[in-house]
């Protein structure tokens, strides 16, 4: 069973001569933008593959001279894979740590003496509990400390490391303010190992491991720029879409304390790595033909017209000549002619991805529809990762497919739980506890007796405590309440609403399990029982909390079961892909958009609002200070103004698609 394919998904088909140069020369021309050297690999696992290997080359190394190898690392999610494949390197290729130093590269502060969340217990249960490093090579802050004692800390610390020769590999990632280690934006290039009031975008982060703001360490001690760029040799790296502006501006952009990870192109021997969605924005991949000539196909030829376009402020049409000339573009005219040639063949494109029918138009030519006339109505199934996510990215198509007629089912993957405040089960209990005082005659003692231990425990609940199995039921069954509403207001029959409760959800923390072979189970039977000729997936893989991408991941595995057991329905099935709630598609990939007139737009902001606990109150808005309804809206009026600014048609609103091919 395959668990990973949304990391997968290659949005543009590029080609291996962009990051993949076969001599110096080639590499030179195709890098002359990039400031730090920088690796590009078609896949996280490739990636983090040549690091281990390149750290274990080092470590072996150092234990022919008969020396330390120390390391600078840290926790997170962004290492894993290197330390998964450190270690299956120690457990069978007998690579030994005996003679490796590790320091911590920083720490939440204050912590308590039980705390669980550190960025220490995390790298320990990632990596240092599984290789064979002695415990007194390890050194990490004591996030416990009194604040007098932080001074002497910081300094011992610096002063270790230069006893040990100072660090020969510092491993780390970005943040999305540029941060590297807890250096965030105002850091200067000589600050050195410190505590610091880390910036909000830092602490929004950090908030997904400690479960919310308030439960999030105010503070944080860190290794600073200085003592980070005295190590020998430095990896930064970088994996997903979500990290492809902050690589851009590392990589190309200016220096400057703010974005600190720009520092790093200071350091003579600093090596960016990463997959291609996070090099996705960088000149050789976005913007192939300034600095080298193209392969090209017809999405990077829509990627430059629309490009051409923004630069030189005008619509498709009337793009000449001298425009491509002057902007890198002669190529095109070479292959095609004239401006005209090329630009009719991309207007043409676009216009033919604009359909008011996303089910498709029944006995109309389909020759250039984006949905097929055949069969009509269709059975049509939207899976949504948290019970707000269909309405939220795909509302007005939602409502335009059942008022044509198709069969339509959505079906909710996990409970959302986790996102209901405890305010809103206050408020339903005290529904609830009134409701039976007024009309059970007979008071019955189940609810009172409930209440009264509900509200004792949620007057009583410390930071970082997790929920009991009845409230999270209740807040389970409050945005179930919610979603039921939504379709019925969308006039969906409420025998075509599921709810999965896919396992790997169900943790009461922010922190979910892993994705297993049950969680496929569920999503398979369903798609075996409706047989969909239409399946509409999120593709919002950059949402901070990583559930979108699980439960993308679990609907991928299972239509690929189906593929391999060859299933007669999937062989008549088309597969989109949806964004809305954390990003929008770049135009160049949209195949399908539909467009939205006020009134569906109205009802769709409708549609949101009847998920009410997920408005002001609602935990995990992430660091966008939007509300879930202003970013689709806001997007959806993006992608409008886009087409219209192109020279196509002009709508009030727009939800765009990607087509998934298994």
């Amino acid at each position: 069973m395959k668990t990973n394919l949304s990391s997968q998904i290659t949005l543009n088909r590029v080609s291996p001569k962009y990051y993949r140069p076969e001599n110096a020369f080639e590499r030179s021309v195709l890098t002359r933008m990039e400031k730090v050297p920088t690796d590009i690999y078609k896949s996280v696992e490739e990636g983090a593959k040549k690091i281990a290997e390149e750290i274990a080359k080092t470590i072996r190394e150092k234990q022919q001279e008969g020396h330390f190898c120390v390391l600078a690392l840290s926790g997170g999610t962004t290492p894993v894979h290197v330390f998964q494949e450190l270690i299956r390197m120690r457990e069978e290729e007998g690579l030994s740590f005996s003679n490796v130093i590790i320091f911590n590269m920083y720490e939440y502060y204050p912590l308590t003496k039980d705390a669980v969340n550190s960025n220490f217990n995390s790298l320990k249960s990632m990596l240092l509990d599984h290789i064979n490093v002695d415990q007194q090579n390890i050194f990490t802050f004591d996030g416990t400390v009194s604040k007098d004692k932080i001074i002497e800390l910081c300094r011992l610390y610096e002063q270790r490391i230069k006893s040990y020769g100072g660090i020969d590999i510092a491993l780390m990632g970005i943040g999305h303010m540029g941060n590297i280690a807890f250096n965030g934006p105002g850091s200067r290039l000589n600050s050195v190992t410190r505590l610091i009031l880390p910036d909000s975008e830092s602490r929004n982060e950090s908030s997904k491991i400690f479960g919310s703001m308030e439960n999030t360490p105010p503070c944080a001690i860190t290794m600073g720029i200085s003592t980070i760029l005295g190590a020998k040799k430095l990896y930064l790296i970088a994996w997903g879409e979500e990290k492809a502006s902050m690589i851009k501006q590392c990589v190309e952009g200016q220096i400057t304390d703010a974005f600190p990870a720009s520092f790093l192109q200071t350091h003579s021997n600093t090596h960016v790595v990463v997959d291609l969605a996070a090099g996705s924005n960088l000149t050789r991949i976005q913007r192939p033909w300034l600095v080298t000539s193209c392969d090209w196909n017809d999405k990077l030829i829509r990627s430059a017209i629309v490009w051409l376009c923004q630069v030189v402020k005008k619509p498709i049409l009337k793009l000449t000549n001298k425009d491509y000339n002057e902007n890198g573009l002669s190529e095109l005219l070479a292959l095609y002619g004239s401006a005209y040639n090329v630009n009719i063949k991309i207007f043409n494109d676009l216009q033919h991805t604009i359909t008011g029918w996303p089910g498709g138009k029944p006995n109309a030519d389909d020759t250039y529809r984006p949905e097929r006339a055949k069969p009509f109505p269709k059975r049509i199934i939207v899976f949504s990762p948290h019970p707000d996510d269909d309405v939220i990215s795909m509302g007005g198509t939602i409502r335009r497919l059942v008022e044509q007629g198709h069969d339509f089912h959505v079906a909710y993957e996990t409970s959302g739980d986790i996102a209901v405040g405890d305010e809103e089960v206050v408020r339903f209990m005290h529904f609830i506890n009134g409701f039976n005082q007024i009309f059970d005659k007979e008071k019955d003692e189940v609810i009172k007796n409930k209440y009264a231990e509900i509200r004792k425990f949620l007057k009583e609940k410390k930071d970082g405590d997790v929920d009991t199995k009845d409230i999270l039921t209740i807040k389970g069954l409050i945005r179930r309440g919610e979603a039921r509403t939504a379709c019925t207001y969308n006039k969906i029959p409420l025998n075509h609403v599921h709810f999965l409760d896919l396992p790997f959800y169900e943790t009461g923390r922010v922190k979910k399990n892993k994705m297993t072979e049950k969680d496929v189970i569920i999503v398979r039977k369903l798609l075996q029982d409706i047989q969909p000729h239409e399946v509409f997936v999120a593709g919002d893989l950059a949402d901070p909390h990583g559930t979108h991408r699980v439960c993308t991941d679990a609907v991928l595995a299972a239509i690929d079961l189906e593929k391999e057991a060859n299933a007669e329905w999937l062989k008549n099935c088309r597969i989109w892909m949806y964004r809305g709630a954390w990003a929008e598609w770049d135009i160049e990939n949209i195949e399908m958009v539909v467009p939205i007139s006020p009134e569906e737009l109205r009802a769709k902001r409708n549609a949101i609002l009847k998920h009410q606990s997920q408005m002001e109150s609602a935990p995990y808005l992430g660091n966008d200070e939007r509300l879930f309804w202003q970013r689709s809206e806001d997007r959806n009026h993006g992608t409008a103004e886009l087409y219209d600014e192109l020279g196509l048609a002009s709508y009030e609103a727009m939800e765009a698609f990607v087509k998934y091919i298994p």
